[in-house]
């Protein structure tokens, strides 16, 4: 009997150890992992420039609180800064605390202008942000929120990719609009760069601050840094986490000095956000993503994965409706039964996960070898090959 709460629908594999790509169970299988702990494992398992930091990090110091100087943390924060719109950091624990915190950040700097009732957030309409309780009310959907009254007030809704919907939902009293750059739970949809450059013109116009949630698909995961890039926008407000502790708890709030003001000492606070452990683990991360051909070549492995991933869709139709995606994070909406295809994936050594909209999420890790993606391929379409027309 576990002792568990049954809050997870938990397949019944346990793994022992990883490396790299792979995962071996404790049967001794071994599991190519294109899930990589849902867009976590950056660098996949047990990577050794991660372990040796992580390592050297623990003989010296693990936490001290936010009430001293940290220095690994100020090296963080400003390489996050340097390479992207920001000038200042929050750091938290996870992407739905970063969520969070975001939300937290847009309402009080309208409050800090005088501006005390422009507090409301325009969302997307089942979307995903995690499942604390402010993020599954901007969520918007119903499955997420149901039995969990009442209602946590403040957030309206449009539809993904309709800029009209959009502009009907804003009111006097919004105060920034938030969803992610790329969607992952929602079913793997990538706003186009015409999209996010009429919501910026948009928000510049209203006065309204733009987030951009990047948990899942930032920290090179989209084949960019952060995948807002690919339209040259510049949010006011980035949420991060997944990607930039390679596996350790990580979770921060990018954000302008404009917007960063109206944070004083009492407006947020996280007992182990910034701890001394975590920042060397986010550092060794980005010092892998900063190398010269690093996301190059997740962009050029990720071009030849979804033209691959295309022909088999050619082949089987009735089987893949849709390549979805950008860089890897990626998805196949099938026109089959979902938890039956995935479980034929698993059957074969191959890991993924459920998405919304009958969609196969597949998020290899970034430094996944081009071998690797072509034994994902054959064991794909032999999945494929094996329904009956």
């Amino acid at each position: 009997m576990s002792f568990l709460a049954k809050n997870y629908s938990r397949r019944k594999i346990a793994f022992k150890k990883g490396k790299g790509t792979f995962l071996y169970d404790y049967k001794g299988n071994k599991y190519m992992d294109f899930l990589s702990g849902i867009a976590v494992n950056t660098l996949g398992h047990a990577h050794p420039y991660l372990h040796k930091a992580l390592t050297k990090q623990s003989k010296k110091l693990w936490h001290v609180s936010n009430s001293f100087l940290i220095p690994e943390g100020e090296k963080l924060a400003k390489r996050l800064a340097s390479k992207t719109f920001a000038d200042k950091v929050i750091f938290v624990n996870s992407g739905a605390e970063a969520n969070e915190a975001a939300i937290k950040v847009a309402r009080r700097y309208f409050y800090s202008l005088g501006k005390t009732n422009k507090n409301r957030i325009l969302c997307i309409k089942n979307s995903f942000h995690g499942r604390t309780l402010a993020n599954i009310f901007a969520s918007g959907s119903k499955k997420m929120t149901e039995g969990f009254g009442p209602k946590v007030a403040g957030f309206d809704h449009f539809k993904f990719g309709d800029i009209n919907s959009l502009k009907k939902k804003i009111k006097k009293n919004t105060a920034a609009i938030f969803f992610e750059t790329a969607m992952g739970e929602s079913g793997i949809k990538v706003h186009s760069n015409k999209f996010l450059k009429q919501v910026r013109k948009i928000c510049n116009k209203k006065k309204i601050l733009l987030i951009l949630d990047e948990v899942q698909c930032g920290i090179g995961r989209s084949g960019k840094f952060f995948a807002y890039e690919y339209s040259k926008v510049k949010p006011d407000i980035v949420p991060i986490a997944k990607g930039i502790g390679g596996g350790y708890p990580i979770g921060a709030v990018l954000m302008t000095k404009k917007v960063s003001k109206c944070m004083v000492p009492g407006t947020h606070g996280s007992t182990f956000g910034g701890n001394p452990l975590a920042m060397a683990v986010g550092n060794a991360i980005l010092d892998k993503v900063f190398e010269k051909n690093f996301l190059i070549n997740v962009r050029k492995n990720s071009k030849y994965f979804i033209k691959k991933l295309n022909d088999i869709k050619k082949k089987y139709p009735h089987i893949i409706n849709e390549v979805r995606g950008v860089g890897f994070l990626l998805g196949l909406k099938l026109n089959v039964e979902l938890n039956r295809f995935i479980s034929n994936l698993t059957s074969k050594r191959l890991l993924t996960i459920r998405a919304a909209e009958n969609v196969v999420r597949i998020l290899p890790p970034l430094n996944v070898k081009k071998t690797e993606i072509d034994t994902a391929l054959k064991i794909i379409e032999k999945v494929c090959s094996e329904y009956k027309q």
